[in-house]
């Protein structure tokens, strides 16, 4: 299992375990996190899983694909740090990783 801590728009930090193989946001689902939403269950077709991937991350969780980059244009407050967590496997070379949640989904 790897730890993954999402943090809210208001600061709490909510730590989990995800299992290696799922997605980010498929960990935000199983452990109730506010904020993600996923509408499209992780089919790359909505913005409604956005995250920030905090500065000490990025290189390991890597940067969208080009479909990604084009559901982006649909998130609200897009970043450098932008991703859709149902892009950002779940691996052991993630194991700490730590995303924030935006005010409001896309």
């Amino acid at each position: 299992m790897t730890k993954i801590t999402y943090v809210t728009p208001q600061g709490e930090r909510i730590e989990t375990e995800g299992e290696n193989g799922s997605t980010v946001m498929e960990t935000a689902i199983m452990n109730a996190i506010p904020g993600i939403v996923a509408e499209c269950g992780g089919a790359c077709t909505c913005a409604t899983c956005h995250v920030y991937v905090e500065e000490e991350w990025r290189e390991a969780v890597g940067g969208p694909s080009m479909m990604e980059e084009d559901m982006l244009d649909f998130a609200f407050d897009v970043q450098d740090s932008s991703r859709l967590s149902c892009q950002i496997k779940v691996r052991p070379e993630l194991d700490g990783l730590v995303v924030r949640v935006p005010t409001r989904q896309g």
